[in-house]
């Protein structure tokens, strides 16, 4: 009878280890795919910041070719009623002003 529940007793502790077995592998694929997950975003996140770059420095050289300064024009984009700037606007006003003082 001792033999029978030492038995008894492994093959619980056996399936006991294959439980954890198979968890430590779902938990280990789990790591690698967020790993993955986490290298593939990286990669993306660095691809936009480089393209928004590209994008504020065209920005940049359009305003600066229009006679407006980059910095003010970001600057009022962030005001604090929301209000954005209307490009096409200042660039009359200047028209306008210089218009008028000719």
């Amino acid at each position: 009878m001792g033999f029978g529940s030492t038995a008894k007793k492994l093959q619980k502790v056996a399936d006991m280890a294959e439980d954890v077995y198979a968890k430590l592998t779902a938990l280990r694929e789990e790591v690698e795919e967020t790993r993955e997950t986490v290298e593939e975003t990286a990669e993306r996140t660095e691809r936009l910041e480089a393209e928004v770059a590209e994008q504020r420095a065209m920005m940049d050289r359009l305003l600066e070719a229009n006679g407006l300064d980059p910095e003010a024009a970001r600057g009022s984009l962030g005001d604090p009623d929301g209000g954005a700037v209307d490009v096409d606007q200042s660039a009359q006003s200047d028209d306008d002003q210089s218009t008028a003082t000719e």
